[in-house]
């Protein structure tokens, strides 16, 4: 077996994001834009959907491509994150919103696993309790931790609440550590070039590659297909990677869907 086909390679991981109901692509932190006249502006949208987020769970469905998330971000998503997870039931994980309550609740409707960020971060604090009983409550097996972050001068800082708040906790590989005690995956959002598609944030991709002992998927940047080959490359095979804004689905022009779902088949029977 060659040196290349003898580790795992990485892979594309499908998302759908839901804003007010409807799938959109948002530029990162721009969930409460406000004018410099002090109003909300609402986010900056790179593609609005016509098709329902049904549509994508089964584009999804019929490829084959799993580990893909749904993320609810803010208010009045509950109904479409329901019709995709019925229609891909236990295909695809649920974030936005979750908590000790009603984590089982979206088990239950059909999500592979649930997402948890904000929750953890009670007034920005981290609160490793709150992620212990979670973890015991549904099975750190159906727990993913999604840890959103921004760089900024002292490294990167993980953000919630739409990725407009800087909680307590900076990413380093302790943390990450002691993360992966209590779930079985990490997402991880680089806020600051999430819906550019000008690239990936390569130094956190090449410091993740070093940290995690757990699956993890990084969203943010994506501007073509190349960038899969690049994330294997400097992770060295163990983060896969979230195309969004760049996908012609999306109305990108960076990334044909059907193109990195024939790579990413080439990249799951390298993996074997």
């Amino acid at each position: 077996m060659s040196a290349s086909s003898s580790r795992r390679h990485s892979q594309f991981r499908p998302c759908i994001d839901l804003h007010q109901g409807v799938v959109k692509q948002i530029v990162g932190g721009t969930l409460d834009l406000i004018s410099n006249e002090g109003e909300v502006k609402g986010p900056k949208e790179n593609f609005v959907a016509t098709h329902p987020p049904s549509y994508f769970a089964e584009l999804y469905k019929k490829n084959n491509l799993k580990g893909g998330h749904i993320i609810k971000l803010g208010p009045n998503n509950d109904e479409s994150a329901k019709e995709a997870l019925k229609t891909w039931k236990n295909g695809m994980q649920i974030g936005g919103g979750i908590n000790e309550e009603n984590a089982k609740e979206w088990l239950d409707l059909g999500a592979e696993k649930i997402i948890i960020t904000s929750y953890l971060f009670p007034n920005g604090k981290f609160d490793e309790m709150r992620l212990k009983r979670i973890s015991e409550k549904v099975g750190k097996d159906k727990l993913v931790v999604d840890i959103s972050c921004r760089k900024r001068e002292q490294g990167w800082i993980v953000a919630m609440n739409g990725w407009k708040t800087l909680t307590d906790m900076s990413v380093t590989q302790d943390s990450i550590k002691l993360i992966e005690t209590y779930c079985s995956e990490l997402l991880i959002h680089a806020a600051d070039v999430e819906g550019l598609c000008q690239g990936i944030d390569e130094e956190l991709v090449i410091e993740l590659g070093k940290w995690v002992n757990i699956p993890t998927t990084y969203a943010g940047g994506a501007k073509d297909i190349s960038d899969l080959e690049l994330v294997d490359k400097l992770s060295n095979g163990k983060i896969d990677l979230t195309f969004g804004s760049s996908l012609d689905i999306f109305g990108g022009e960076g990334t044909k869907f059907e193109e990195l779902v024939k790579v990413d088949k080439i990249a799951k029977e390298k993996s074997q």
